[in-house]
């Protein structure tokens, strides 16, 4: 449940993973747009089919990730969503893999409900030492006059480590407080890596009544203890095909796990 978004209990966020965006080392440009958006259409298909909340578009193809977007990508990320959006049935929102200002600029020109990104913090990372911007990216929200954008903060970066000495739960309550987050999200160390239950539970108490979601590594098998502290959580990976991140959505998977979670509700 997130308060003036989604009303369900123990929302599921499912994403739909972009393809690589022209300019990323591995587009492929034979396919172009235009096969990126007949993969993105599939999936939603699949997704909607078996039932989810919220569907969250990403830019997960886009290895090595950038810590700023390009305007090529942002571009084809815009074209792509907004090309999309017939299909939808579900809210939807976006993430441009990292770059919190790029984010909310993607959501607004998409007229997404909802962005998720790293918006506070420091990290030792990947892709270097990562820095992100949440004051401009606020800002450019408001300056855009969508303050109903609701914005997830994923405060324990994957593919990083951070050298802020604060436990989980002071992070969540410093993120509310100093950075207004609307709802704070916990993931494990890589995509597809289940969340530390400890850091799930520190998040929760440390949010208050803001809702905290699981951000990666939730499974048909965890999902049960998983909701017990969370108030949702996002989900990829599981719902592909043998559960490997760059498979397509295996519709199957998506049902029993929508199931599952009906009957937690």
């Amino acid at each position: 449940m997130i308060p003036g978004l989604f009303e369900t209990r123990k929302t599921v966020i499912a994403m739909a993973h972009l393809g690589p965006l022209p300019g990323s080392p591995l587009y492929d440009a034979k396919r172009g747009m235009a096969g990126l958006l007949d993969d993105v259409l599939e999936d939603i298909a699949a997704l909607q089919k078996g039932g989810v909340d919220a569907i969250m578009f990403g830019n997960e193809g886009d290895r090595p990730y950038l810590l700023k977007a390009t305007p090529e990508s942002l571009a084809a990320m815009t074209a792509l969503v907004t090309a999309a959006k017939p299909a939808l049935t579900v809210p939807f929102g976006v993430n441009y893999l990292w770059d919190p200002v790029g984010t909310v600029a993607v959501a607004v020109a998409t007229g997404a409900r909802f962005a998720r990104e790293v918006f506070t913090g420091v990290y030792a990372s990947d892709m270097g030492m990562w820095e992100p911007d949440c004051a401009g990216a606020l800002r450019l929200r408001a300056q855009l006059g969508r303050q109903d954008l609701k914005l997830l903060f994923n405060i324990n970066a994957e593919f990083a480590s951070t050298p802020d000495t604060r436990s989980i739960e002071q992070r969540a309550r410093s993120a509310i407080f100093s950075s207004l987050a609307d709802v704070i999200c916990v993931s494990g160390g890589i995509t597809g890596q289940a969340v530390e239950g400890s850091d799930l539970e520190a998040a929760r108490r440390g949010a208050g009544s803001t809702p905290v979601f699981a951000n990666t590594g939730v499974t048909i098998d965890n999902v049960e203890t998983i909701m017990r502290v969370a108030d949702g959580c996002v989900i990829g990976t599981h719902f592909k095909h043998q559960g490997n991140t760059w498979n397509k959505v295996d519709p199957d998977r998506v049902a029993r796990f929508m199931d599952r979670v009906r009957g937690l509700r």
